[in-house]
């Protein structure tokens, strides 16, 4: 064996495992990363606002689109994923939300996930973070992430505060904390003005480890099997093919890439892989299933008041804003301006908060175009919890091929009915009195969209991913389950998943600090280090749980 560990990825988990697997010296690792580095001069990568850059082509991700998607008048929805050191974590928003703790109950409630409940995950989350306003019971403060809290200083931000309370919704001091339910302030990714993404705060502190490799720009062709146990893997890294064994392979590709390598290596649904000519190494049903996300709409206003971020978007004013973010370390360059949001329930069937919002003072597209009107604002909204189910299937033998992807957004009843809901209640979150001073016409989708079926038209023209795939290796022990608590791959010896793909359900809210607890957890199930003692600590979704 060339390596104790094998880690194939270096996204958001894998770069946990990475730090934490090469603790002791004695664990030799190797890490392969098919992007580039993460250069600490790319200002793409690390200045917050410039998030834009990344979400198109492909330079640094993978530039995926759904299949035709049925729901959605046939369109292909973009996916971007991270295809560089840090992965998702180098283009993502930095939002840091950890989902409620009833969707870890829900998670626990499955049988043989007991250990995955919010009191065990709980001590977990605790242990990634160093949040600069200090620890407490929901929070650590001596973890890699270092996290900070926006000031939320535009004046559009008081005025949505205000607004949401006239509407009958509180506000919360911490969204990640005792209450998620209501309105208030989002922590960030962002430390001393730069991303601070998984690679920053898990990989390079530990770079110089001699019993540690990091391979970038190497991509994994498949796993290598004797029998049903993984030994190695075969990769490719500019025009040469190499084999590396190990004791233990872990995928940590994410909800695409890890269910496609299991498929292509010959784990998997065993009618489709044989279709495709692909030796059957374990019939696996599950690889690839039960695609969860978070489809989302901007809804936006005119507004009347010239205190806006709009002005930002002059191309003059580029040369001052990188010269304050890169030498100052401020102005609107050193955020991502997604600082204030809020979840709460689209009606009264659901336990916890099933709609998710961001408020943004500035009315723009994630690629980074904005309506003619000038100064507007707009907040973002989804429902977290749908029912609707997807899926991952390889199309080729052949690992350079993308593999089909499908959401099915808008595909259920119950999608259609929390849509027209979150719609409606966006609606109502603004027209106040606290906003009539500020609010001018709505720009999108536009006072003459009422009617349900005119709103759930809406949304499948102009519905866009979240990016937040999850739950296509899911773990359990049911027919269609991937991995088991301890995230071994049902069937075969030597070979776990680490990554967003395990999910049971999606969490209700963006998934990046899920992954990291994950990967957390899964590192000291992995090292056969004693987890950490569940928390008794309550939260407001707990106590309130019919």
């Amino acid at each position: 064996m060339n390596y104790d560990y094998i880690i194939i990825g270096g996204g958001t988990a894998g770069a946990v495992l990475t730090n934490r697997l090469s603790e002791d010296p004695k664990n030799k690792v190797l890490v392969l990363e098919a992007g580039r580095p993460d250069y600490k001069l790319d200002f793409r990568i690390h200045m917050p606002a410039a998030l834009s850059y990344l979400l198109t082509g492909d330079n640094y991700n993978w530039d995926y689109h759904s299949d035709p998607e049925p729901y959605m008048n046939g369109r292909r929805i973009a996916q971007p994923r991270g295809k560089v050191l840090g992965g998702s974590s180098s283009i993502n928003g930095m939002i840091w939300i950890r989902g409620n703790a009833m969707d870890y109950e829900q998670w626990g409630a499955e049988k043989g996930l007991e250990n995955w409940d919010y009191a065990h995950c709980l001590p977990y989350f605790k242990r990634v973070e160093d949040r600069l306003m200090g620890g407490d019971d929901f929070h650590g403060d001596e973890g890699n992430m270092k996290l900070t809290t926006p000031p939320c200083e535009n004046p559009l931000f008081k005025a949505f505060f205000e607004s949401v309370q006239e509407a009958g919704y509180p506000l919360t001091d911490d969204v990640n904390g005792y209450q998620q339910e209501g309105f208030g302030k989002f922590d960030q990714t962002i430390y001393k003005s730069r991303r601070l993404n998984a690679a920053r705060a898990y990989v390079h502190p530990v770079k110089h480890r001699k019993n540690l490799t990091v391979t970038t720009q190497a991509l994994v062709l498949r796993i290598l099997f004797d029998g049903k146990k993984a030994i190695g893997v075969e990769y490719k890294k500019g025009g040469n093919t190499e084999k590396v064994y190990a004791k233990e392979i872990i995928s940590c590709g994410g909800a695409i890439n890890s269910p496609q390598l299991l498929q292509v290596s010959g784990v998997g649904n065993a009618k489709h892989l044989e279709s495709l000519g692909i030796p059957v190494v374990h019939d696996l049903p599950g690889v690839g299933e039960n695609m969860q996300d978070h489809l989302e709409v901007y809804v936006q206003w005119a507004c009347k008041k010239p205190v806006s971020m709009y002005p930002a978007l002059s191309p003059w004013r580029a040369p001052k804003i990188g010269f304050d973010w890169l030498f100052r370390k401020k102005g609107i360059g050193a955020t991502n301006h997604f600082e204030a949001g809020g979840f709460i329930k689209s009606n009264d069937e659901v336990t916890y908060p099933n709609l998710q919002f961001h408020f943004l003072p500035l009315a723009i597209r994630y690629d980074g175009t904005a309506p003619s009107e000038g100064h507007g604002f707009q907040v973002h909204v989804g429902p977290v919890k749908s029912d609707a189910r997807g899926h991952i299937r390889i199309k080729s033998a052949d690992p350079t091929v993308y593999p089909s992807i499908l959401f099915n957004y808008l595909s259920t009843d119950l999608d259609k009915k929390e849509w027209i809901e979150a719609i409606r209640l966006s609606r109502k979150l603004i027209e106040t009195n606290a906003m009539d001073s500020l609010k001018g016409k709505e720009l999108s989708p536009g006072s003459d969209v009422q009617t349900d079926q005119e709103i759930l038209d809406f949304v499948a023209k102009e519905g866009e991913s979240a990016y937040h795939p999850s739950c296509t290796c899911a773990m359990g022990y049911g027919d269609m389950a991937v991995t088991d608590a301890e995230l071994k791959v049902h069937g075969i010896e030597g070979l776990r998943v680490v990554d967003a793909s395990v999910f049971p359900y999606v969490t209700n809210g963006n998934i990046y600090q899920p992954v990291l607890m994950v990967a957390e957890k899964a590192a000291d199930i992995i090292l056969g280090i004693t987890p950490l003692a569940p928390s008794d600590v309550k939260t407001y979704s707990l106590e309130n749980a019919k």
